[in-house]
């Protein structure tokens, strides 16, 4: 297996990975009930919750780093700014989790009522970043990614097209969240999210069961392997 190869199926085993919290939208359920941080509900789903966003946020950083050398190729500012947004979103990730797990210290400490209005301060601050983290951003990551892809045709381009597309829904989406239009769990955010998950699911599929399109991009880097076999992915 080539190098491209194997950072294409790398890659994509990274964005499938960015999948694996769905069901935390029932995982995390209880912890909105008002009385959650008195009540008698199991705490293991939320920290299993915890675990499953721990993953997405280390293959959300996994994607950047193992894509940044081939995009990069393409356009290397935009590839760095696909980086850190891939990284701030993580960083988002794990603050908001950590929102919770902080959660479940205050409920096994037993604080009592004293604490329910902390708690409910916990769960917003946790609503709130991941309105940011793992909505917003991954709009922003959406632009980055899709027009290097786009331009570059290391994919077929109508997997970028849904993710370009599906950049301006989400931000409106999220706009609508901001002001208080529908919630965040609401159909009309949850509608507007489709096209970008779409689009995150089929790249990674994409490119584990075909890797890269034969490209510029592609010809570029076998060339500078051919040249330099032992710093072909720099």
């Amino acid at each position: 297996m080539g190098s491209l190869r194997r950072t294409a199926l790398v890659a994509g085993v990274f964005y499938v990975l960015t999948f694996v919290s769905i069901p935390t939208v029932a995982l995390y359920g209880p912890v909105h009930d008002a009385d959650y941080l008195v009540g008698t509900t199991s705490e293991t789903p939320v920290v299993i919750g915890g675990v499953l966003e721990v993953i997405v946020a280390l293959s959300c950083i996994g994607t950047a780093v193992v894509l940044y050398p081939v995009v990069k190729r393409q356009g290397a500012a935009r590839a760095l700014g696909f980086v850190s947004a891939r990284v701030l979103e993580a960083a988002g990730i794990f603050v908001g989790v950590a929102s919770l797990l902080t959660l479940v210290a205050l409920r096994r400490a037993e604080a009592g009522a004293d604490a329910l209005v902390t708690g409910q301060a916990l769960v917003a601050f946790y609503d709130s970043i991941f309105l940011l983290s793992q909505s917003l951003i991954p709009a922003v990551n959406a632009l980055l990614l899709g027009s290097l892809l786009y331009q570059s045709r290391l994919v077929p381009r109508v997997l970028p097209v849904l993710g370009l597309v599906g950049a301006p829904l989400l931000v409106v989406a999220d706009a609508g969240t901001l002001f208080g239009l529908w919630d965040r769990l609401s159909p009309v955010a949850a509608i507007a999210a489709v096209p970008i998950a779409v689009w995150e699911f089929s790249l990674g599929v994409y490119l584990i069961v075909k890797g890269f399109k034969p490209s510029p991009v592609t010809a570029e880097m076998v060339a500078a392997g051919a040249r330099h076999p032992e710093g072909a992915s720099v």
